[in-house]
């Protein structure tokens, strides 16, 4: 399949910072399992930081009074953080270096998350957050830079794959951690935990992980960083693979900020500790993008975003079921095709960008977290006026701009290839 038919583009020619094959890390090869461990552990945590207090916010919203849409903003604001500074940070990456920027930036927010469970009021904690989601900035960019200059061209979607299972390992560890420490002590030692487990995740990552052979330092001036991103927003193709992206955040981020809160009400009434062990779905997600690289080798780019969308939507209707089985099935199905569609979509951007990649990396974790800043946003505003249901429309919806996206992507694809035909 064409990679234009999902928003890759074919590069037409050599580029000359493109690093020799034979140079980059392969499975089985020096330096594959180390790096893979590492920047696993970097995807655990970022997404346990980052999504902390989601399952706490019924408890957050008891201790400040305030509603399910106040609270959401201790999510939202973490999130709008990193889309706010994912493409200063990923500058930075292309001066400083992938590993080093990613180091400091592991630093800052497990620093900010040890100070997070001492927060005095909402307003406190909601900038903490904020702080805390402009350092892990540094992330996500970075670590599929990373990849695309060290991982042999064969293995990436592989290698992006198990970065981001370990996104989905930290959102998973995190929400059920919090889940039982704050059944028993309360949100604020469970967020001190998150908070020291990142502390550990850190420590070995910056071990962990093999030093840069291929990397060139680029330049800081505001003039050529513009220049780039002006170039990939003029790509029509990456641009769709960006709008994929956010929406598909914009349904999980919607989906698990609320979940919490329909599963406290009736007929569920569960405890906190049951809640936080619902996310043990996020298993799945590990799975499926893991997997990513093997579902796009049998139904190509375009096939494997129409699974991941269809599957999505299907978790979606059959979570408005009122039989709890049939709830976490529908979390589980929402959870896998989410997974799957990000780990397809982020995988185009790296081998679709052949020069400032971390820029095109981080226009697309930009568009991402800003569609789970959306998300988390409207899905709790939709909870309330119209109860899950409501959270649901906002997810199809989102669904359905997915599936239009791709098929424009299809046509796109269809018409560049009749001018070669014919010639």
């Amino acid at each position: 399949m064409s990679p234009a038919s999902t928003g890759a583009s074919t590069v037409v020619g050599a580029d000359a910072s493109v690093p020799a094959a034979d140079s980059r890390m392969s499975p089985g090869g020096p330096g594959y399992r180390r790096m893979s461990l590492a920047l696993f552990l970097a995807g655990v945590a970022t997404f346990a930081l980052l999504y902390s207090t989601q399952a706490l916010l019924p408890l957050i919203s008891g201790e400040f009074g305030v509603a399910a849409s106040d609270a959401s903003w201790t999510v939202a604001a973490a999130t709008g953080g990193l889309a706010l500074f994912v493409l200063p940070m990923s500058a930075l990456s292309e001066r400083f270096g992938r590993r080093a920027v990613m180091t400091a930036s592991l630093a800052v927010a497990v620093t900010v998350g040890l100070l997070v469970p001492f927060a005095p009021s909402l307003g406190v904690l909601v900038a903490l957050r904020a702080l805390q989601g402009a350092a892990l900035a540094g992330l996500p960019a970075s670590a599929t830079a990373y990849l695309a200059e060290e991982v042999s061209p064969r293995a990436l979607v592989t290698a992006i794959g198990l970065f981001v299972a370990g996104n989905s390992v930290g959102g998973m560890s995190g929400r059920v951690i919090t889940g039982w420490v704050a059944q028993e002590w309360g949100w604020r030692v469970a967020v001190g935990v998150i908070g020291a487990l990142a502390v550990a995740c850190a420590v070995a990552f910056r071990l962990l992980l093999p030093a840069p052979k291929n990397f060139k330092a680029g330049s800081l001036r505001p003039g050529v960083l513009a220049r780039t991103v002006r170039d990939h927003l003029s790509n029509p193709l990456l641009c769709r693979l960006y709008a994929i992206g956010a929406l598909f955040m914009t349904v999980f981020g919607g989906v698990y900020t609320v979940i919490g809160y329909r599963l406290t009400e009736a007929p569920f009434s569960l405890p906190q500790g049951i809640i936080g062990s619902v996310f043990l779905v996020y298993l799945v997600g590990t799975v499926s993008a893991s997997t990513a690289g093997r579902l796009v080798g049998r139904l190509g780019r375009r096939g494997a975003l129409y699974a991941a969308g269809g599957t999505t939507a299907a978790g979606l209707l059959l979570s408005l079921a009122g039989s709890l089985p049939l709830v976490l099935l529908g979390l589980v199905l929402i959870t896998g095709g989410f997974f799957a569609g990000h780990a397809v979509a982020s995988s185009a951007v790296s081998k679709t960008a052949t020069t400032g990649r971390a820029q095109a990396s981080a226009l697309y974790q930009s568009a991402y977290y800003v569609g789970s800043s959306a998300g988390s946003t409207v899905g709790a505003i939709a909870f309330h006026a119209g109860g899950w249901a409501g959270t649901v429309g906002v997810g199809l919806l989102a669904v359905l701009g997915v599936v239009t996206i791709t098929v424009l992507g299809t046509r796109a694809a269809r018409t560049q290839r009749r001018p070669a035909t014919a010639a």
